[in-house]
């Protein structure tokens, strides 16, 4: 017994600590999903980007060939109903006072157009001359409501 109280006996040895990398499998899983998400939300906004500017450039091309100030304001005109019949089917109908709420006169139901430019929407196709600043001013304020009505689903 002499012997072994002479031995100097250890604790238990711990194993080292796993090394950080490379990480488990569910790490590798978790990051491949983060990046799919990732890419898939940058397509969707590259997407609605690419869309914003072609309705853009449809809306800008057709002001472009209207070669007077009443040609411009019936493209207008045109574009709106077009895009206003995507948001609701029985826009395409409205005429007058009925077109003009829906257009964007107070109490309308869609952000739209201030009352001067939709007055001149309402009845500056049928004029004989329209000025040229009063159609510019409507080309510039139905361009932003053409593009929101566009883009809503």
């Amino acid at each position: 017994m002499t012997q072994a109280a002479s031995l100097v006996l250890r604790d238990i040895h711990q194993p080292p600590a796993p090394a950080w990398w490379p990480p488990a499998p569910g790490w590798w899983l978790l990051a491949l999903a983060l990046l799919a998400v990732a890419l898939a939300l940058l397509a969707w906004r590259w997407r609605a980007r690419a869309r914003r500017r072609r309705l853009g450039a449809l809306y800008d091309d057709a002001v472009a060939a209207a070669a007077t100030p009443a040609a411009q304001v019936a493209a207008v005109s045109e574009l709106l109903r077009r895009a206003a019949r995507r948001r609701d089917p029985r826009a395409a109908t409205l005429d007058g006072e009925d077109w003009l709420r829906f257009a964007g006169a107070p109490g309308g139901r869609l952000p739209g157009l201030p009352a001067a430019a939709a007055g001149l929407l309402r009845d500056g196709a049928y004029r004989r001359d329209v000025a040229a600043a009063d159609a510019a001013a409507l080309c510039e304020a139905a361009r932003p409501v053409f593009l929101a009505w566009s883009l809503q689903r």
